[in-house]
């Protein structure tokens, strides 16, 4: 790993090499890195500015991408949000400390560049290595950010039964009428999510009301190369809580998901949501990481503006 190209890449060809690169670390290991390859795919459901901004990446001698440092706008989806993009930071695992500091220094240059002064990203409080090249560079803890779980299929909850006047569905069986979750912010979605290799119509279930307008929601992702499975976003509308729509809803993909070959599933949730985390621990996930946002300059103390 230690003669690594750099390569920049934007807009579908980079969405392709980052899905590719978390594979590769899912296969590599079956719960290493913060971010399932399905991830960044749904991120891209909503066109942002940095969609066009060349991304940074590592190839090894292979020609397979070995690592990334993507810049990723979660502001308003109108205006690049300069003072503060995510950084989305992902390795193999065996990369060396020396190697990372050096990506680190490489990627923040680079995003320096581009005209962005500081960035925030989320890191494992285990990663003693990545926070510490972190620290070196400037930047703190500012916030708690995730609690990862996962679901060994094995251990996968009964489907029960669903409340009176609701019924589940999917975009396979609603694929004549405009998707619950488009509208003004998701301008593209329709033509986005047919620009993602991992969704799958059959997935992406809703919970009807008796008036068949969205009660709670979910996507299932799954990715036949890792035989991993991972849900993002689910939700629950309002005046439709307290009545077992999301047990009814998770455990019904989760069993789509078993049905497809997944080993394992991923969840996360924030560890200020009250509601969150006991439902999903009560399904059968177990949590895995934690993880902080962290922030800090891109621009580090020996460079000058104009470098």
């Amino acid at each position: 790993m230690s003669n690594l190209r750099e390569e920049l890449r934007s807009g579908l060809e980079y969405l392709h090499t980052v899905t590719e690169l978390h594979q590769r670390v899912r296969a590599a290991h079956p719960t290493f890195g913060l971010y399932e390859a399905s991830e960044l795919q749904w991120y891209w459901t909503i066109p942002r500015p940095t969609d066009d901004v060349d991304q940074l990446f590592w190839f090894d001698d292979d020609g397979r991408p070995a690592a990334a440092m993507v810049a990723v706008d979660f502001g308003d989806g109108v205006s690049l949000v300069y003072d503060a993009p995510m950084l989305i930071v992902s390795v193999m695992p065996d990369l060396s400390p020396d190697t990372i500091a050096h990506m680190f220094d490489r990627g923040l240059a680079h995003i320096a560049e581009l005209g962005i002064d500081a960035v925030e990203l989320e890191v494992d409080r285990a990663d003693a290595v990545q926070r510490q090249v972190l620290f070196d560079r400037g930047f703190t803890v500012k916030e708690d950010a995730l609690i990862e779980c996962w679901l060994d299929i094995g251990d996968r909850p009964e489907i029960t039964p669903l409340h009176d006047g609701y019924r589940l569905s999917s975009r396979a069986e609603l694929a004549d009428r405009p998707h619950h979750m488009a509208g003004p912010r998701r301008p593209k979605f329709h033509e986005r999510l047919e620009q993602i290799s991992l969704y799958r119509p059959d997935l992406d279930l809703v919970v009807l009301d008796a008036n068949d307008e969205p009660a709670a929601q979910a996507i299932f992702w799954f990715d036949p190369s890792t035989a991993t499975g991972s849900i993002e976003p689910v939700r629950t509308y309002d005046g439709h809580q307290q009545r077992g729509l999301s047990r009814h809803l998770l455990a019904t993909g989760i069993e789509r998901l078993a049905e497809l070959g997944a080993s394992r599933v991923a969840i996360g949730y924030e560890p200020d949501n009250p509601a969150s985390g006991p439902f999903y621990l009560s399904l059968g996930f177990e949590p895995h990481r934690r993880t902080d946002v962290m922030a800090g300059p891109t621009r580090q103390l020996d460079e000058s503006p104009n470098a």
